[in-house]
């Protein structure tokens, strides 16, 4: 049974996979948008809404938070200073997945996961 199990395993060990995701935020809030499998996608989407919310919050220990998954300080002072400026009034959501098509060795689907109102 799944009962209250939060994330998915995404056929990894645990290090992988917390690897894998930090990579996949890193590249997410430096480029805004990220193309990945659904489940990927979603999982992703979690990590990333909670680094903006971080940011939002603004203060050190949010800052040291969000540096042990993002690990590059360029990209997390991004996150805290234009990223929470840009999304100051917004209470959550700051992600988007859309589904996009069909990756053509597998057949897995493919979603963008991409920032709501980012910059062109």
């Amino acid at each position: 049974m799944r009962h209250r199990k939060r994330h998915g395993k995404l056929g990894r060990t645990s290090a992988h996979r917390k690897a894998l995701l930090r990579n996949m935020v890193t590249s997410l809030l430096d480029h805004e948008v990220v193309e990945t499998t659904d489940t990927k996608a979603k999982e992703l989407r979690r990590i990333a809404d909670r680094m903006i919310t971080l940011g939002k919050r603004g203060d050190l220990h949010a800052r040291r938070q969000a540096l042990s998954v993002i690990r590059d300080k360029k990209i997390t002072a991004k996150v805290f200073d234009e990223l929470a400026d840009r999304y100051k009034v917004r209470l959550g959501g700051y992600t988007r997945v859309l589904k996009v098509r069909q990756r053509v060795g597998d057949a897995a689907p493919m979603s963008l996961v991409e920032l709501v109102d980012r910059s062109s």
